[in-house]
């Protein structure tokens, strides 16, 4: 799998980084221009932008505009252990997630892309230090290239779901599979509190902002629909079918379009997922 290479800076100061997203400035800015997908990288006039790290989804510190969060404890990790990895040896967080403070102010690193989402922000595997090759040109990744990255370091250490898809590579894939169900079975990180496909009882906010863990996908939808001013989970799985999320169930090569195929609710406010995180790759919207 070929990605663009971009040596830069990242950045926490004044910022809510979390598990799976943070600023990053190219010592050359012009190299977001060699990017030609769909979407354009969204950054300010200094050059930073904000990344998503590809591959991995962490649970949600503040989601929304009412900044609903999963419980934080998973979250806060993840966060942290993302800001350690790249080189961020001491930060303070104030009540509303921004980095108040840190040291180093800023540190070096590389971003491996191909692109942004549908919201501007540039989806990478993100890493450490100097990359292993020149600043804006094409570099093949493969699996020991990967291993030298946060996402999956993050999913080898269990702070973060796998959450796939469609342009990650299925060499690449099988690998974070691998590290993500090694955690899981060894019960690392936000693991003993996952409650995904055994089933989480909702009756409201509360279920699933202080007390289970699930899917931040799924939780995002279920935050979404208690917007809508029910926590009566009757009516949700024809909400997740109206948002008509697409993606391939890799287990048996389906494509389908809804959440609501493999989300179902029992006993009428037990809610869980018929298929591990892993088994599902999404189409980028």
């Amino acid at each position: 799998m070929t990605m663009l290479l971009i040596q830069g800076t990242f950045h926490v100061k004044g910022a809510q980084p979390d598990g799976d997203s943070i600023h990053f400035t190219p010592d050359n800015t012009s190299e977001w221009d060699l990017l030609h997908g769909l979407h354009p990288v969204q950054h300010n006039h200094q050059g930073r932008a904000q990344l998503r790290l590809d591959a991995i989804d962490a649970t949600e510190t503040h989601y929304g505009p009412n900044r609903d969060h999963q419980p934080l404890t998973p979250g806060h990790a993840a966060g942290d252990e993302l800001l350690r990895f790249l080189g961020f040896t001491a930060f303070q967080r104030d009540a509303g997630e921004t980095i108040t403070d840190s040291t180093p102010t800023d540190t070096p690193g590389f971003i491996l892309t191909r692109g942004a989402d549908q919201f501007g922000r540039c989806i990478a595997l993100v890493g450490s230090g100097n990359g292993p090759a020149a600043s804006g040109t094409q570099v093949a990744v493969d699996v020991p290239l990967l291993r030298t990255t946060a996402n999956h370091h993050l999913l080898k250490t269990g702070l973060a779901f796998p959450t796939y898809y469609r342009d990650l590579f299925p060499d690449l894939r099988a690998e974070l599979t691998q590290v993500s169900v090694a955690a899981r079975t060894a019960g690392l990180g936000l693991w003993p509190q996952d409650v995904t496909t055994t089933g989480a009882k909702i009756t409201g906010p509360a279920s699933v902002t202080t007390d289970a863990v699930i899917l931040p996908k799924l939780f995002r939808r279920l935050i979404d629909y208690f917007q809508l001013g029910s926590f009566d989970l009757t009516g949700f799985p024809a909400y997740l079918a109206q948002r008509a999320d697409k993606y391939t169930i890799l287990s048996t090569s389906h494509f389908t379009t809804g959440l609501d195929f493999v989300v179902e609710v029992t006993n009428g406010n037990v809610l869980r997922m018929t298929n591990p995180p892993e088994d599902l790759v999404f189409d980028e919207a």
